[in-house]
């Protein structure tokens, strides 16, 4: 089956961008908390095949393996997920939207997302499922979490330009095609590739970081996470915030942004003179 080139996908974004940005605000909100759950599922599953491992490439390895699930899930479904609703701005740009709408739909979107995944983060932390491993999975989901709040803020942000960059070509890659089996591939490699190098998605560590600080809550782990050795002085929502959520959120817009405007500048079909 052919598939759509890149003039043709910049275009076809475009239009659907419209649909989204003038979408009642109850139905973005619905579909970005499924967006939510849908990428934190994602980070549940490879979280709990690889806390296992020993070796740090195979973590990586077997995370980018299953990590991408989420997002097929995501584009697949037809839900709302604000790193790829940074395309938008292509539509803003043609002038078929507003800023005002593109604002209002990365706004609610990012509510959205952020309660989806820490609702599931809270169900995970505190209905059992951390308990796999006797309780390993609740001490490396804490140390996933200390370790994305320790990051520098210059890191997070650069890390998430080029996450956002990945993320972002998955979806227009998803959009070449025109089946299910070529929507999926179009999706994987790129995240997998971004899991892979470790860069940062704010979604995803709406989970992440929201997880293993329930985990540290629940007094069924919080002795074993104490005698790991994990810094939990940094499980804390305001580090969450302030140190992974801020300027990964930045990073994955201005990432998101560069490819939405390089695909627009270069692809879409020209408006006669």
């Amino acid at each position: 089956m052919a598939i759509f080139t890149p003039t043709e996908i910049t275009d076809n974004y475009m239009k659907a961008s419209v649909g989204k940005a003038k979408s009642p605000a109850w139905r973005l909100f619905v579909l970005a908390v499924a967006a939510g759950l849908l990428i934190g599922l994602g980070a549940v599953t490879s979280s709990t095949a690889a806390h296992g491992l020993e070796n740090a490439g195979l973590v990586r390895l077997m995370s980018g393996l299953i990590f991408p699930v989420g997002l097929m899930m995501v584009i697949l479904m037809g839900t709302e997920l604000f790193t790829g609703n940074a395309l938008m701005i292509t539509a803003a740009l043609d002038g078929k939207i507003s800023w005002g709408l593109l604002l209002r739909n990365w706004g609610i979107v990012f509510l959205g997302n952020l309660v989806g995944a820490v609702v599931l983060a809270a169900c995970m932390a505190f209905f059992g499922q951390l308990n796999i491993g006797g309780g390993d999975l609740a001490v490396y989901t804490a140390k996933v979490a200390a370790t994305k709040n320790a990051l520098p803020w210059v890191n997070a942000f650069v890390l998430g330009i080029f996450c956002n960059l990945m993320v972002c070509i998955a979806v227009y890659q998803a959009n070449t095609a025109q089946d299910t089996a070529g929507r999926i591939l179009g999706i994987f490699f790129p995240i997998m590739g971004f899991v892979l190098a470790g860069f940062e998605h704010c979604v995803a560590d709406m989970y992440y970081v929201p997880a293993g600080i329930f985990a540290y809550m629940n007094p069924a782990y919080t002795g074993m996470i104490d005698a790991a050795g994990i810094n939990t002085a940094l499980l804390t929502f305001g580090d969450f915030i302030t140190a992974n959520l801020i300027p990964v959120t930045l990073g994955n817009i201005v990432g998101g942004v560069l490819v939405g405007v390089t695909m627009y500048a270069c692809h879409r079909t020209k408006k006669e003179q």
